[in-house]
């Protein structure tokens, strides 16, 4: 029964329509406390990737962000440098972006739970370095250098510090600091339901993200 849920959910992405990237995206790959459920018997993040976890070592922290690197990797593994300047419509992001993207936001997410200040919330500035990005295989070494750098940032805290609060802000203000993985895998994954849209518009077949 679980595998055939999210078989259905990765039926839903390489299916659907390019003006339903966004939406649908964000709806199917909500955090697990919500719109998982819906395609799977049980509701826990957890359930879904601790099995994944390498090491008796790591925590369930690092375990998600082991499991979205591998997930993001194996279902826009189709994707190729010839690919990197695709977008489905004008004024949408690029396949290079897209990835480029996903990375930089791992790091903002670092970045804002390290300094006093909180989060970088100069989301013109932001914009503008995305602009510039036109490779795919660089927009990936991005992506590479930013889990390296969130995995090695969760395995150097102990509970106590990821129990910290974020700094006052709009973004998880006061929220523990561990609390951003959940939003990290959220927006990757977000994005790599978009790259699953995009491969089927070039006329590629995304594999499954969860292997099998």
């Amino acid at each position: 029964m679980r595998l055939v849920r999210i078989e259905a959910a990765h039926h839903f992405f390489a299916n659907a329509p390019e003006h339903l990237e966004d939406r649908a995206a964000e709806e199917a790959f909500r955090v697990g406390r919500t719109s998982w459920s819906a395609f799977f018997s049980f509701s826990s993040p957890y359930a879904i990737v601790y099995p994944m976890i390498p090491t008796p070592q790591d925590s369930i922290y690092v375990g998600q962000l082991l499991a979205s690197k591998e997930f993001f990797e194996r279902s826009t593994g189709v994707l190729d440098e010839a690919d990197s300047g695709f977008r489905p419509r004008e004024g949408m992001m690029t396949v290079a972006q897209q990835v480029w993207h996903a990375g930089q936001t791992l790091d903002w997410f670092i970045e804002g739970a390290t300094r006093p200040e909180g989060f970088d919330l100069d989301f013109g500035k932001i914009g503008k370095a995305l602009e510039a990005v036109t490779s795919l295989a660089a927009a990936r070494q991005v992506l590479e250098g930013a889990y390296a750098n969130a995995i090695r940032f969760f395995r150097s805290q102990s509970p106590e510090d990821l129990a910290r609060p974020l700094p006052p802000g709009p973004v998880m203000g006061g929220q523990p600091i561990g609390g951003i993985v959940w939003a990290m895998v959220e927006h990757t994954a977000h994005h790599r339901g978009a790259l699953t849209v995009y491969s089927r518009e070039l006329g590629k077949v995304p594999p499954m993200p969860y292997g099998g």
